[in-house]
């Protein structure tokens, strides 16, 4: 699994392309592989998936069965506006515009690190959706991560 870190902020242009910061393009497998963007599931962002990473999700994915009719809305819901792309020689990342309109993105960006994917925001839905008005993260954060035994992965 590939750690990603990191939170960046860049600017996207009138054709929908940013360039991705050298810092994060350094961490990224390689940049041939290409990548996959799609809608969140949970928040107003477009997802960029290493297509390595995508891949070991698409083989859960592959494992539903088809014929339960809740999978098949998932699946659905899922690989909605999910598109396939790669880094330009000017390392640069295009971004359609039906995910622009979906995410609400305009000129500034946030990219930041999700575990094994990178979000991409528009940077002032990131900064609103981190601002912890609308949730205390002390008890997120304990509920989460309260319970987990310490001894095993070393998170204190």
């Amino acid at each position: 699994m590939t750690n990603l870190i990191g939170t960046y902020e860049c600017k996207i242009d009138a054709k929908g392309r940013l360039m991705v910061p050298a810092p994060l393009k350094k961490q990224l497998p390689s940049l041939e592989s290409g990548f996959v963007l799609k809608r969140s599931i949970f928040e107003k962002c477009v997802e960029l998936w290493p297509k390595s990473e995508w891949d070991k999700m698409m083989v859960k994915i592959d494992g539903l069965n088809r014929f339960v009719k809740k999978n098949n809305d998932f699946i659905r819901k899922f690989m909605a506006g999910v598109k396939m792309v790669e880094v330009d020689d000017a390392g640069r990342l295009l971004i359609t515009k039906d995910l622009i309109d979906f995410a609400g993105i305009s000129k500034d960006l946030v990219l930041t690190s999700n575990v094994n994917i990178i979000e991409i925001w528009d940077k002032d839905l990131y900064e609103q959706s981190i601002s912890g008005d609308d949730m205390d993260f002390a008890a997120l954060a304990e509920d989460v991560m309260g319970n987990l035994n310490n001894d095993d992965n070393g998170v204190s």
